[in-house]
Order: C-alpha cells, then sequence, then structure tokens
C-alpha cells in the first residue's frame, strides 16, 4: 500500500510542532481516513487549535476556523443568500463549512441552535439553505474543540450531536519536562504551525481512502466489535450504551488503523486500541454507577472484557 507512506509523512510533518504526541496525530487521521469528525476535550493550552491547524496545513488543502461565542449564528456556519443590488437576485454566499477542513474552536459557547446548524454538515455531508441544497467537499471533517474545566456561560453539546464525532480524544499535559521546554523553545522563534509545509495533497488523501477499503475485515472482527457495543448496552451501570453507529465507527477506525499501519488486515488489537476514543464519550452514566464510584471507562473495561477476542 504505497499511499499509506504519505501518511507517515504526515505525521512526521505534525510532530515538528506537536511534542510528544503521536497517538493524539494517528487518531486524528484514523479519523480523517474514516470519513469522521474528531472532538478534542481538554484544559485550555495543550494544543488542540494547533493540532488541528497542523493536519490542515500538512495536507494542501482548503481550511477555515471558526471561534464559537454565545452570538454565533447558524448562517455563520451554513452560509447565507445575499441579495444583489446589481442584478436583483440573490447569491449564496457559503459558510465556513464549504472547506475541507473546519476547525470549531470552543464548540460548547455557543447556541444549541448553531451547534445543530453542524448536524447536517456532519452526518450528511450537506447542507440546506433556502431550500436548496449544497454539498459539501469530498475531504470534509470537522475538528471541534471544547473546555471540560470551564463551564460558565457554555452548552453541553446534546447527546445526538456528540454521537456525530467518530472519536473524542484529550491532548494530556507534556508528559516529559523537555518535551514542554522545547515546545516552549519553538514558540520563542513564532508559531511554528504557520512554518508547515504541506507534504502531501488532498487528491493524495481521497486516493488513500478509497485504497483503504481494500484492507480486509473479517466478520468475526466486525462481530467483536458488535459484540462490545451490545455488552454496554446490557450494563447495569449504564442508561445510554453504544448504537449500531458506534459499532459502525469503530469497525471503520479500526479498518483505517490498520491501513495507517500497513497491514491489509484488521486485527482484534484495531479494534480493542479504538473502543475507548470511539465509544467513550458515547456512553452515559447511570445514578447507581454514580453512587458505587464508577467511570465510564470501567464500564467499557468490563464491556471489553466479557466479549470474545476472536482468533484468526
Amino acid at each position: 500500500m504505497p499511499q499509506s507512506q504519505a501518511l507517515q509523512q504526515i505525521i512526521s510533518n505534525m510532530e515538528t510542532v506537536i511534542i510528544g504526541k503521536r497517538e493524539v496525530i494517528e487518531l486524528a487521521l484514523i479519523t480523517l481516513l474514516s470519513d469522521g469528525h474528531l472532538l478534542l476535550e481538554d484544559v485550555p493550552g495543550v494544543g488542540k487549535t494547533t493540532l488541528g491547524k497542523a493536519l490542515a496545513q500538512s495536507i494542501r488543502c482548503s481550511f477555515a476556523r471558526i471561534q464559537f461565542t454565545p452570538d454565533t449564528l447558524p448562517s455563520d456556519v451554513t452560509g447565507m443568500s445575499v441579495y444583489q443590488m446589481q442584478t436583483g437576485e440573490f447569491r449564496f454566499m457559503p459558510g465556513v463549512v464549504m472547506n475541507d477542513i473546519l476547525l470549531a474552536d470552543e464548540i460548547n459557547r455557543t447556541s444549541p441552535k448553531t451547534q445543530a446548524s453542524l448536524l447536517e454538515a456532519m452526518e450528511e455531508r450537506q447542507i440546506t439553505a433556502d431550500g436548496k441544497t449544497y454539498p459539501l467537499p469530498e475531504l470534509f471533517m470537522v475538528i471541534a474543540t471544547q473546555n471540560p474545566i470551564e463551564q460558565l456561560g457554555t452548552y453541553r453539546l446534546p447527546e445526538a450531536q456528540l454521537d456525530r464525532f467518530l472519536m473524542k480524544v484529550s491532548m494530556g499535559y507534556p508528559e516529559k519536562e523537555k518535551e514542554e521546554a522545547d515546545i516552549v523553545r519553538r514558540a520563542l522563534n513564532g508559531e511554528a504551525v504557520k512554518q508547515l509545509s504541506p507534504v502531501t495533497t488532498r487528491d493524495a488523501v481521497a486516493a488513500m481512502k478509497k485504497e483503504l477499503r481494500e484492507v480486509r475485515v473479517h466478520d468475526d472482527i466486525m462481530s467483536y466489535a458488535v459484540e462490545i457495543a451490545r455488552n454496554t448496552r446490557k450494563s447495569r451501570y449504564l442508561t445510554l450504551g453504544a448504537s449500531p453507529r458506534a459499532a459502525i465507527a469503530l469497525v471503520r477506525a479500526a479498518r483505517s488503523r490498520a491501513y495507517l499501519e500497513g497491514r491489509s488486515f484488521a486485527t482484534p488489537e484495531d479494534v480493542a486500541a479504538l473502543a475507548p476514543p470511539v465509544l467513550l464519550h458515547r456512553l452515559i452514566l447511570s445514578a447507581q454507577a454514580r453512587l458505587e464510584g464508577k467511570k465510564e471507562k470501567d464500564v467499557l473495561q468490563e464491556a471489553m472484557r466479557a466479549a470474545k477476542v476472536p482468533v484468526l
């Protein structure tokens, strides 16, 4: 799979500005290859926005960033028709979604109505404005960020919209002091992400997406992912478990991970490795779980242990 070599170039390029976070970079690429969207939830200042910019900068594609605020309107996202005095006609002015990669900064700071304007775009890859439907670019991907700590003036994402994100990932603080010192040193020389040069093109990424369809996913692998999802729905510690859409997302992500690693087949390890970022944000704890101090990851681990791991 020659195209997968380009993925390693993207990773290496992004690692020049995202220090010590190779796993997060790989998850972002897996999300892109899987036609999914990525939610980055973490405290301020750990590189969430930089990650989104670095991914877009590494691919020669269209990119837009929108800073969500309480007064952001749905038309700011999708676009609107504007009256042209010269012609006497209305002309559609596209919004920020008409780009290959959209960075939605602090998505939980805008109103539910504006959040909902992203639903059709993220799921159907199209928008409807003034009764007309407009298709979005083939590469379209939303990378949204939110701060889980400060809740004043925020609007919690509803489950329906959380389910549209293929993965939810936390960046985390730098693990080593040397890595953090390196980040500070590079920042003193200017914003490093602006100095990134593209290492591939949108057409190359589109070719990768077509090529990864050749990655084999055995029926037993699919059954393994489905069993994990079904086990979460059986848990007395959850009021909402993983849906069939979650199982589909998990299998797609597993196939993309196999492609990223240069394999022509998916393995149970691919499913197990991606189950937390794909499933955890889709689970809702019951009151009993909170009383007993259970976390979503604890319940997911139980569901995974109860699932039969296929031997291929």
